[in-house]
């Protein structure tokens, strides 16, 4: 909250803080207004969607859902709350449209159902195709590409392509008489947070025939 203050140019976040949380907002109809004016500003254009989790630390056990688990910006596992949020990409602009509150089986409530974040990602996705956003592609990390059952039999549900990650020990069974190809290794430059950049390398690796399922 004091981050937001100071972006907005405000000395002291307290006000901020009575405001965004006492204020009689009806959250399904907030929500419903903003997909809304997302969906005119895109006039129909397709847009590439990203799934991805953004986790919070948060101290105590005041907050609903908090608990040990991996906390993505800081790389480890740490106490906090953590989110499944799908973002849109067009026009080299990033922008979130659905999330959900991941729930550890631990901190479930009377009448909550457990759900893997690939689960959730799927809701989310189909969701967004009922809602009417026209999605190009979907890009995913290999939390979600090694999740067949929950996430990529969704997307080929709903005919979507789709482009994601599977670690290299991940087991993929090829058809009799094909091999495994790769093309060499080539460096590029990731962006991180607070401005930080790595070095990192990628190479493409088929396994079998480029075909609609390539590996």
């Amino acid at each position: 909250m004091r981050e937001i203050a100071k972006v907005l140019g405000l000395e002291n976040a307290q006000g901020l803080h009575h405001f965004l949380t006492r204020s009689p907002w009806d959250i399904h109809q907030h929500k419903n207004s903003r997909i809304h004016l997302i969906l005119n500003h895109l006039k129909g254009r397709e847009i590439r969607v990203i799934i991805d989790e953004t986790g919070d630390p948060k101290k105590g056990k005041k907050t609903d859902y908090v608990a040990r688990q991996y906390i993505g910006r800081l790389g480890k596992v740490e106490n906090g709350i953590v989110s499944v949020v799908a973002y849109g990409l067009i026009e080299g602009i990033t922008f979130p449209i659905l999330f959900e509150v991941f729930k550890p089986q631990k901190c479930l409530k009377p009448g909550d159902v457990y759900k893997t974040k690939p689960q959730i990602a799927a809701g989310l996705i189909e969701e967004m195709v009922h809602l009417g956003f026209q999605i190009e592609l979907v890009l995913a990390d290999s939390l979600y590409g090694e999740s067949e059952t929950y996430f990529l039999n969704k997307l080929e549900e709903l005919e979507l392509l789709y482009m994601v990650s599977i670690r290299s020990n991940h087991g993929v069974w090829l058809p009799e008489g094909q091999s495994v190809s790769a093309n060499e290794w080539t460096t590029f430059t990731r962006n991180m947070s607070q401005g930080k950049t790595e070095t990192r390398y990628i190479r493409e690796v088929v396994f079998g025939k480029k075909g609609r399922t390539t590996y």
